[in-house]
């Protein structure tokens, strides 16, 4: 009896793997197009998907995915709410879409704020909300009479399918030239999955489903997308007084003082040019029950816009209540928002690592295109910059710039050994601390002395603002080059004249940190403050046009996504030229 045990144990586990692999392989799923800066945790929270359902779709992508790459991103329960995604396809129309789907135009418009005629192009990925429902009659119709003579019926299906191993939906729709949903909508039954052997309608392309007592007029043309767009496009909105709500832990944070200071002076200056703006301060703390106590206070259902939180645990709270409210939410702080993948009211000032790297690989080659690059090696490697050397090195290689490696204990013969005199040689330290820098900085000093006709150049990181004042003539003589969102010359005139009202409004002097949290108060409310005022309801739409200059933070929004929110990716140069010249480099 053993044998035949184990031969039926075996049995059962051959049957439950096929099964495993049948379903993965009739997964619905819709195909992602990866964009700059998108890492896999970045793509999983845009679709309520976890890393590891991406990665069984798509294997050797937990390696290496690139800008420009399509993954399959599983479908069913992306949403919570029930929603799903669609991947636009050759030919497909907003109009198309509101029949395949039964939906209006405004809900699709409404579920993808970042969704226009412009880019409603191939490959992009929108959301679809649920199926409205239909309106029930209170009374029931009478049953129409059939008359004697029926004309003719055209079948719906232009051909019958019998499905075959291993095929999937995709599959099948591609092969007939259709889309998975008009697929599904034709065949209700693939809802619950696809099985070998059953025979499917496959629908005449472009097909749109009537209903009974529903006549086609084939003389009707469809609306296009500009029409449709601007048809649902409703009236800009103007806002006679701003209301907004500052929601931060004042009380141990002293930062957050330094913010409120500024985002006050920031009203004052917007007052004197006619700006009304009401202005509601809450102290946060740390306990969750604080923030569901602000946000149950009346007039803040009335908000335009919030500033805040501080904490990671109060942005979730923060990020329903504005979403349920229609309300925008800044996040100055956290670089880490979940929510801004999949709530449209939210701008993220300080950008997320993975976009910020991208942006700063992106103007790295276009500002060095001949470049060597010499990378500096410290003893105890930095854990905090390897993801930016991983992904340096990845970009430099696709782009066919030659590297080399040195040591930070090596002398100046080596470091000259590793130049190349056709190329503009960059060092670039792999760690962004202080040390690395009073360790290697005379070397490359003596180096670049002995060495005129070489070029040379030092490349580094945000935190070097707060060494410039240790290394700043050694910092002109290597022509040194360092990557931020925000930097404050002390010697620009807005600047100075920041610093002398601070003083003023405040007795005090600013703080000399990175970034200074004054400034960060006064640039993110004088743009969002300023913004409503000019555009009102039209925010959204015109920040290419808000033209202002901060003091300190740059901002450069861009949405995540088609149903998401705006983050931040806004990046300069700091160059300081042999010429003993500072320059801040903006590349947009």
């Amino acid at each position: 009896m053993k044998p035949i045990s184990r031969i039926f144990i075996l049995l059962l586990l051959a049957s439950a793997s096929y099964v495993t692999s049948y379903a993965q392989e009739n997964q619905s799923y819709i195909l992602h197009t990866i964009e700059k800066g998108q890492n896999l945790y970045s793509i999983s929270k845009m679709y309520n998907v976890t890393t590891t359902d991406i990665i069984r779709l798509n294997p050797g992508c937990e390696e290496k995915i690139y800008a420009g790459q399509t993954i399959k991103i599983p479908q069913g329960q992306a949403s919570q709410k029930g929603e799903t995604f669609h991947t636009i396809q050759a030919g497909e129309t907003l109009y198309k879409l509101t029949t395949l789907y039964k939906v209006s135009a405004k809900a699709i418009c409404d579920a993808n704020p970042g969704l226009s005629a412009e880019n409603f192009r191939i490959g992009q990925v929108i959301r679809i909300p649920l199926e409205e429902e239909k309106t029930t009659a209170s009374t029931i119709q009478p049953p129409v009479e059939q008359t004697a003579i029926q004309g003719p019926v055209q079948s719906r299906c232009k051909d019958m399918h019998k499905v075959k191993r291993k095929e999937t939906i995709f599959s099948v729709s591609r092969e007939y030239g259709i889309s998975e949903q008009e697929l599904i909508a034709a065949n209700p039954e693939l809802k619950e999955g696809m099985k070998k052997g059953q025979f499917l309608c496959i629908p005449y392309p472009n097909a749109v489903t009537l209903e009974p007592t529903q006549k086609e007029d084939l003389n009707v043309i469809p609306p296009s997308n500009s029409e449709l767009f601007n048809k649902i496009k409703e009236a800009p909105e103007e806002i006679s007084t701003i209301k907004a709500a500052l929601i931060l832990p004042f009380h141990e944070e002293k930062r957050m003082v330094e913010y409120y200071e500024g985002f006050l002076m920031a009203i004052d200056s917007l007052k004197r040019t006619g700006t009304s703006i009401d202005l509601y301060v809450y102290e946060s703390g740390k306990d969750a029950s604080a923030i569901n106590n602000i946000l149950s206070k009346k007039e803040m259902q009335k908000m335009n816009i919030i500033f805040g939180p501080m904490h990671q645990q109060h942005i979730k709270p923060l990020s329903d209540f504005a979403q349920k409210n229609d309300i925008r939410l800044v996040i100055p702080f956290s670089q880490n928002s979940e929510e801004v993948f999949n709530n449209p009211s939210i701008y993220q000032i300080n950008t997320p690592q993975s976009y910020l790297y991208s942006k700063v690989y992106e103007h790295f080659t276009r500002q060095f295109p001949n470049a060597h690059v010499i990378f500096i090696e410290p003893t105890s490697p930095d854990k905090d910059k390897a993801e930016f050397i991983k992904g340096l090195k990845q970009e430099l290689k696709s782009k066919g710039i030659s590297m080399n490696s040195v040591s930070e204990n090596d002398t100046k013969e080596t470091l000259k050994a590793a130049l190349r005199s056709d190329k503009e040689n960059i060092f670039i330290p792999t760690s962004g601390s202080n040390v690395l820098l009073i360790k290697t900085l005379p070397q490359l000093t003596m180096l670049v002395r002995e060495a005129p006709d070489q070029r040379v150049h030092l490349f580094g990181y945000p935190e070097w603002q707060t060494y410039t004042l240790d290394h700043l003539e050694k910092f002109f003589e290597l022509d040194v080059y360092f990557y931020s969102s925000f930097y404050m010359n002390t010697l620009f005139p807005a600047a100075i004249q920041f610093t002398n009202a601070y003083h003023k409004w405040y007795s005090k002097d600013l703080t000399s940190k990175y970034p200074n949290y004054a400034m960060l108060g006064f640039d993110t409310g004088f743009f969002f403050l300023k913004g409503l005022s000019r555009f009102g309801s039209e925010l959204e739409n015109n920040l290419p046009k808000m033209n202002l200059t901060p003091i300190q933070t740059g901002f450069l929004f861009e949405r995540v996504n088609n149903w998401g929110g705006f983050i931040n990716k806004k990046v300069f140069f700091i160059h300081f030229t042999k010429n003993f010249e500072l320059e801040k480099l903006d590349f947009e």
